[in-house]
Order: C-alpha cells, then structure tokens, then sequence
C-alpha cells in the first residue's frame, strides 16, 4: 500500500469511528467488527508496525519539545483487550517518555478525597504521552450500575440512593467536559477510545481464561458476576459517551471482536490525530548554535 493510499484509509478509520455527540448513540447499532475493510492478518500486523514507528518518531518530538501532552484513555468492558492494546501498540516507544496508569477500585485515602482526586495526581507532563488504562469514567460507569458505591462514598449531602439520580450524573459529565476542556486549553491532546464487543465475544474470551493454563491468571470471578450487569453497561456507556463527546474532545468507538483489527484502528488514529500537533524538534537560537561548535572544536581538539 503507497503512502497516498495509506493516508486515505487513515483517515477514514479516524472519520468512520469518530463520535462527536451530536446525535444520541445507540451502542446496539454499532457494529463490533470490522465492516468495510477485508484485510488479512498479515496486512493488519505490517500496517501495525508502520504505524509503531510513525508514533516512534512523533513521541521524540513530543518530548524533545516539551510544549504538548497527549493524555490516551480506553474504556471497555472486561476483556475488550486495553491491556494487550496498550502493550502493542506502545512497543516501540520510549519508556521515558510514556506513562500507562491503570485505575481500579478507589483506596479508601482516594474515596476520602473528590473523585477526580486521583486522576490529577496522574496527569502526564508536557512532552508525555500519558495512558489511562479505564480512567474517571469510572465514575460515571460502574456506580451508575452500582448506585451504592455513591451512597457509601459519604459525599455531601448524599444520604440514599433516590439522590443518585440522572441530575447526579449529568453533574458529573459536566465536571468531565470542564476537565477534559481545561486539559486542551493547557496543550493536552485528549483521545477517548471505547473497545466495543460483543457479549459473545466476551464469552468467548473468559472461557478460554479458563481453559487455557497460561491465561489462567487473568481469571478473575469479579468479572463473571459483572457480566450479569451486560445490559446495564451498555445503558451506561451510552448515556456516558453520548454526554462527554464533543467536536474537540470526540470518542472512538473501537471495533474490538477482533483485536488485531481493533490495534489498527487505535494506531491509526493517535498517529493522525498527534499530526495535528505542530510537533517538531526544537530549533537552537544563534547562542545555542555558537555553543554547539565551540564544543565540536573542543572535542576535534582534546
């Protein structure tokens, strides 16, 4: 595939899963794979690679520069692959310029604090990429399904589960698009991917946690009870992503039934989205430059 080719098929993965809040979702209607590509495995692992690289080289001027941030959040049911996502995807760059955070069940010193507490603590610098493997959305995901979890979070004047209402959580969407927005006027680029599956494909992928021996630790029975709750995420999600995408801050939803397509898709999209930026190597004023070539003639010298 030339570079002219490639670029266009880009940038129709990026337009054809860019959701921008316009409209209410209907996560039902959305596919979970892929629809209009017929790549084989081998053509989706090459184009993989190019895109690793792309980003290789991007991720050095980001950091060389210092002037931006890229904040990458992915969002998911269990086992919709974000953390074989993010190992592949990120393996080829630069450990010193990458942080991958994992958010799991609040501490009880994070539950004492406001919910984004946590989340400020690990925003990445100018000049990172920073990775949210799930992230605040969290908040607006699970205790929707979970009620109580707000209920016992003892937060102002909430006492019983009649306050944890849709005006409590179109409180809370407010409070993410006022973050997310705050993060961009400061130089962050904010990408959201949900990994869409299927409740099949899930099926598919506990079982083989527990036939197989060496998935076996990804095992967790947590997860098999919360798959009883399969609809009610889905509502979740929807009501979330429909309230939280905007034309600057948009969400991807991800095809995810096949995880090679789906790496694809997301290195894809943060290659085109992060050459948005006007990222390039910093350029050394007259003095720096003097400086360089008196430390060449130093070294030629000694």
């Amino acid at each position: 595939m030339d570079s002219k080719k490639a670029s266009k098929k880009q940038f129709s993965r990026e337009k054809s899963f860019r959701f921008n809040g316009d409209h209410d979702l209907k996560i039902k209607k959305i596919p979970t794979y892929a629809t209009d590509e017929n790549l084989t495995k081998t053509d989706i692992k090459a184009r993989i690679e190019t895109n690793i690289t792309t980003l290789q080289d991007l991720q050095g001027k980001l950091y060389a520069q210092n002037r931006f941030g890229l904040l990458v959040i992915f969002q998911g049911m269990d086992g919709s692959g974000k953390d074989s996502m993010i190992r592949h995807i990120l393996s080829g760059v630069n450990p010193q310029g990458c942080e991958v955070t994992s958010f799991k069940q609040p501490t009880s010193i994070e539950l004492n604090h406001d919910y984004m507490w946590r989340i400020h603590r690990h925003v990445p610098s100018r000049g990172i990429i920073g990775i949210y493997n799930r992230s605040y959305y969290e908040d607006v995901l699970v205790s929707r399904v979970h009620p109580q979890l707000i209920v016992d979070a003892h937060i102002g004047g909430i006492k019983d589960l009649d306050q944890v209402d849709d005006g409590f959580f179109d409180d809370r969407f407010k409070d993410i698009n006022f973050f997310e927005d705050y993060m961009t006027r400061n130089g962050f680029m904010v990408l959201k991917f949900f990994l869409h599956m299927s409740k099949d494909e899930q099926k598919d992928r506990f079982k083989r946690r527990i036939e197989m021996p060496d998935h076996n630790w990804k095992f967790s029975a947590a997860d098999i009870r919360e798959r009883r709750y399969w609809d009610n995420y889905q509502t979740a999600y929807e009501k979330a992503i429909t309230h939280t995408a905007t034309k600057q801050n948009p969400w991807y939803i991800i095809p995810s039934d096949d995880k090679w397509y789906s790496r694809l898709c997301v290195s894809d999209i943060i290659d085109r989205r992060m050459k948005e930026l006007p990222l390039k190597y910093p350029d050394l004023d007259a003095a720096n430059k003097a400086q360089l070539e008196n430390a060449l003639d130093e070294l030629e010298n000694n």
